[in-house]
C-alpha cells in the first residue's frame, strides 16, 4: 500500500510539473517572437514527453498488478522463500537459487505468462531491475494474447 501512495504522490507532483511548465511554453508561445515561439514549442515538448512516460509507466504498473490479483486467485503467486540478512535485505545467494529455479521453469514453459511473471519477480530479487521489466512485459503479453485467442 506504501508503495501505492508513493507513487501516486510522485505522479500528482510531476503532473503539477507538467502543467507549470507547460503554462510557460504556452506564456512564450504567445510573446510571439521567433525566439520565445521556439522556446515555447521546445518547452512545450517536455511535458508531452513526461505525461507520455507517465502514462505507460501507470498502465504498465496496472497490468502487471492485474496479473498479480489474477495469479493470487488461482493460488500461484511465488511463495517468498528467500533468505535474508540481520537486517532484512535479501541474501544474494538466495535470491540466484530461486532465480536458477525460476529462469528454469520458464525455459520448460516459455508460453506460460504466469512463468515469466514469477521469473519477473526473480529478476526483481536478484535487483536486476531492467531484466524484471522485461520479463513483466513478456508476460503482459503472453497474457494478452492468451485472452484474445480465447
Amino acid at each position: 500500500m506504501r508503495a501505492k501512495i508513493s507513487y501516486a504522490v510522485t505522479a500528482a507532483v510531476l503532473v503539477f510539473y507538467f502543467v507549470l511548465v507547460g503554462s510557460r511554453g504556452v506564456m512564450l508561445i504567445q510573446s510571439g517572437t521567433l525566439l520565445t515561439v521556439t522556446f515555447g514549442v521546445a518547452v512545450l515538448i517536455l511535458p508531452v514527453i513526461g505525461l507520455w512516460f507517465l502514462w505507460k509507466n501507470t498502465r504498465f504498473v496496472r497490468r502487471a498488478n492485474q496479473l498479480a490479483a489474477e495469479l493470487d486467485a488461482e493460488g500461484g503467486l511465488p511463495v517468498d522463500e528467500l533468505r535474508r540478512t540481520p537486517s532484512g535485505r535479501i541474501d544474494r545467494d538466495s535470491a540466484d537459487e530461486v532465480f536458477t529455479r525460476r529462469k528454469a521453469e520458464t525455459e520448460a514453459a516459455p508460453d506460460d505468462w504466469r512463468n515469466w511473471f514469477r521469473l519477473a519477480v526473480a529478476y526483481h530479487d536478484a535487483r536486476d531491475t531492467p531484466r524484471a521489466r522485461k520479463a513483466m512485459q513478456r508476460a503482459i503479453a503472453l497474457h494478452d494474447g492468451a485472452h484474445t485467442r480465447a
